[in-house]
């Protein structure tokens, strides 16, 4: 896809990887304009699952929650991260699935690849491999993947649909969805959906949870299940509403509790 929204998102991501790349957070991309605490990105892996990784992945990682910790990966299957950035869920699931299961990352944005293989050079993991494409357009066959994962990209995408269909026709019968993206309960004031800052900040284009779960039935998924990680309060949405360039102090009243992290499950039954 080739939308302006579409290369925003890339231009963004590409600053973020280059940033990382020179040993600096680029969670300035995600949810903050400055490159200080961000209340969607921080604190989401423990001490021991960052020091297996490289530290650039770390520093590259943009999500807002951890896939790997809920997914439940076993020994031997196939994993397809959607937007895997620097490589952080890859790297992890990598451990968890073994020398006989496969991860791939597949991102579009050159830098954010770049990153991910030098990383995982560093890190010696040999059963991965990054992929360039749109999680629009996955290039992987039918029925190929055991577990789709992915960390706060599925709201950055314009045609969240077609990524929901894509992620059904690569997983195996009895395969799973399970992702880590940011979902709304209630209504977000119209400045906030139309601010792009805040849709590359992972806010403005998330889906609204009955939606999420009505898109997902309607590929065909069932055992639909969306569980909240971490629900942003009045402090948290002062935050990325004024990084964003919009007016927190009235906002941020309407925004509290409506946005959250959450875990979204889904089967491919077969």
């Amino acid at each position: 896809m080739n939308t302006p929204l579409t290369r925003i998102v890339r231009q963004k991501y590409g600053e973020a990887a280059r940033r990382a790349a020179a040993g600096a957070p680029a969670s300035c991309a995600c949810g903050t304009g400055g490159c200080g605490p961000d209340p969607i990105t921080t604190d989401l892996y423990s001490g021991t699952e960052t020091a297996l990784i490289p530290d650039t992945a770390v520093l590259a990682s943009l999500g807002c929650g951890n896939p790997t910790a809920l997914a439940q990966l076993r020994p031997g299957q196939v994993v397809l991260d959607l937007g895997s950035g620097g490589g952080i869920d890859v790297f992890l699931s990598a451990r968890l699935v073994g020398p006989t299961g496969k991860v791939y990352g597949l991102d579009m944005t050159d830098e954010m690849l770049e990153l991910a293989r030098a990383n995982q050079v560093k890190a010696g993991v040999e059963n991965v491999e990054f992929l360039k494409g749109e999680i629009e357009h996955i290039p992987l066959p039918d029925a190929s993947v055991d577990v789709i994962i992915s960390n706060c990209v599925i709201n950055l995408s314009v045609d969240k649909r077609r990524v929901l269909a894509e992620a059904f026709r690569v997983l195996k019968p009895g395969g799973r969805f399970a992702v880590s993206d940011v979902v709304v309960r209630g209504e977000l004031p119209p400045d906030v959906r139309r601010s792009i800052e805040a849709w590359v900040g992972c806010v403005a284009g998330a889906l609204a949870e009955s939606e999420f779960r009505r898109l997902l039935v309607e590929q065909g998924f069932a055992d639909v299940d969306i569980e909240p990680t971490r629900v942003y309060r009045l402090e948290d949405a002062r935050a990325f509403l004024s990084d964003a360039g919009l007016d927190s102090e009235v906002l941020a009243r309407e925004v509290d509790g409506c946005v959250m992290g959450a875990f979204v499950r889904a089967t491919k039954l077969g």
